[in-house]
């Protein structure tokens, strides 16, 4: 499982959610049995050769038709920020679905 998420920056521990307009850098996760596995920055979203699986954007009002088109998943962070804030509400089905 992996996630895809816009951030501010290319710190693991720093790295905030956001806009992905006034995102810097976006932070390529991925997943074995709940635990992170792998963080990995890309200031690009076209440089990430991997299959995303679903992007996780701060709120329902973002441009998202692209990732619908490419057959990501999108899911909202209502409250979460951090990676593993997020990590853990996606494990948790915390974020809201926006595909539905």
């Amino acid at each position: 499982m992996n996630l895809l998420i816009p951030v501010d920056s290319n710190k693991r521990h720093e790295a905030l959610l956001t806009t992905l307009d006034h995102s810097n850098d976006w932070a390529f996760i991925e997943l074995e049995e709940g635990q992170i596995v792998n963080c990995t920055f890309y200031k690009d979203r076209k440089d990430i050769e991997c299959w995303v699986e679903t992007v996780v954007v701060i709120n329902d009002q973002e441009y998202i038709w692209q990732f619908q088109e490419e057959g990501i998943a999108v899911l909202v962070a209502p409250t979460q920020r951090s990676i593993d804030e997020i990590v853990e509400a996606f494990l948790f089905r915390e974020l809201h679905d926006l595909n539905v």
